[in-house]
């Protein structure tokens, strides 16, 4: 009986999971090679994903600052009407202030540390003359409203207190993220290592673009293809040619890399024809070769080969991205931290369409102002349907027909 999507990338989950803690595992006394992380500088681990979980070094703001323009004053010297008081020596951004004393309004700039004594801040707007004095000038005044106790003042520690929780290990470090470990002082990172894949397409009939085509030759997409979306996915990619259809060579290749790499993922060759050459080569490993209730991209490799995570993807190009899509860069996301999840949306269809029963069908199509225009059929081929797509239709197992109109989950390419 076919396995349902959501069981198959419960496997690659789990996969993937268990290569993650052989990276960690201490080996006796010492431990393995790949710790599964890195330090890096803030810049290059855009993207990437945070080791371990990140306590606050100091607290933001690390001390009490003037929200605002205006003049640092005691509320106690200002009456209910307000008062004049004499205006002291302005207090820059970036100036450790000395304190204040009684009677005095203190010019103050956004940022600036609230001195000693202070205990509110008055806008400039509201001040009477609502300019600050010359640079120099003496004896002069200012009439200031009432003001509460705490107003326009960013207290030491309102954004985060030191060593509270900042980001977690797993979080996806954008832009905000590093905007934050600079704020704290941290030059750099430490990140989880990305995944290093051997990625092998296989067959015959298949050279690499830029060669001459013989008859019954076709030229190698898969490997750009999935090469492509590998490495927006954040992995590193190992490749080595086009393997051809003899088991032999196939088996050659991975014994050769298996030891260098945290995954294998091949194209082609894992369906029932006579000449399967992955199935073939991986008879004897530790690799089954199962059907998952979608299309396209129904007939599914995994296991390990030589203890390494293998995945073994059908060898049409849509085929290809949409398992890539479906099982691999999801479990990636959960068990890495990254990428991103492909963000989801509704729209409704613009023209109605049919489903086989008991597959989840994945369609490509061109999504615009919330409504989806289906582009291609649902053929496993359709490489120039899939160039103009930008969006992936999820159509479920338990579907067989949709109306114009109806409603759609779409994952946003």
């Amino acid at each position: 009986m076919p396995r349902s999507v959501a069981d198959h990338r419960a496997a690659v989950v789990e996969l993937l999971t268990a290569r993650l803690v052989d990276r960690t595992r201490p080996a006796g006394k010492a431990a393995v090679q790949d710790h599964g992380s890195e330090t890096v500088p803030l810049l290059a681990a855009l993207g990437r994903a945070l080791a371990v979980d990140l306590h606050a070094p100091r607290s933001l703001p690390p001390f009490d600052n003037s929200q605002m323009d205006g003049f640092a004053v005691r509320t106690s010297d200002l009456s209910d009407g307000g008062a004049v008081l004499k205006v002291a020596a302005p207090i820059p951004a970036g100036a450790a202030p000395e304190a204040m004393l009684p009677g005095f309004a203190v010019p103050i700039m956004t940022g600036a540390m609230i001195p000693e004594g202070a205990d509110a801040v008055v806008p400039i707007e509201k001040a009477v003359p609502d300019t600050f004095p010359a640079p120099g000038a003496d004896n002069a005044e200012v009439r200031l409203p009432a003001t509460a106790p705490g107003t326009f003042i960013r207290n030491v520690g309102s954004d985060i207190t030191e060593g509270q929780l900042a980001l977690a290990a797993g979080t996806q470090l954008g832009p905000a993220q590093l905007g934050l470990l600079a704020a704290f002082g941290l030059a750099t990172v430490d990140v989880r290592r990305p995944f290093r894949v051997l990625l092998v397409t296989t067959g015959d009939e298949v050279v690499e673009p830029g060669q001459s085509l013989t008859a019954g030759k076709i030229f190698d997409s898969n490997g750009t293809l999935l090469e492509a979306s590998m490495r927006q996915a954040g992995l590193e990619v190992v490749r080595t040619g086009i393997s051809d259809d003899h088991p032999e060579s196939l088996l050659a290749v991975l014994r050769g890399h298996a030891g260098q790499v945290d995954l294998i993922v091949t194209t082609g060759g894992v369906s029932k024809g006579a000449y399967e050459v992955v199935r073939q080569a991986l008879a004897a490993e530790d690799v089954d070769f199962v059907p998952v209730a979608m299309q396209p991209g129904g007939p599914q490799g995994i296991g390990r080969f030589q203890g390494v995570p293998f995945l073994g993807f059908p060898g049409n190009p849509v085929s290809c991205l949409v398992s890539f899509e479906m099982f691999l860069r999801p479990a990636l996301s959960q068990v890495l931290g990254t990428p991103a999840p492909r963000p989801v949306q509704h729209a409704r269809l613009a023209a109605a369409l049919t489903s086989p029963d008991g597959k989840h069908q994945v369609r490509r199509g061109r999504l615009s102002d919330g409504v989806l225009h289906m582009e291609g059929g649902a053929g496993s081929h359709l490489v120039h349907a899939l160039a103009r797509s930008n969006a992936l239709v999820q159509i479920p197992a338990n579907v067989t027909e949709l109306p114009e109109g109806a409603e759609v989950e779409v994952w946003v390419l």
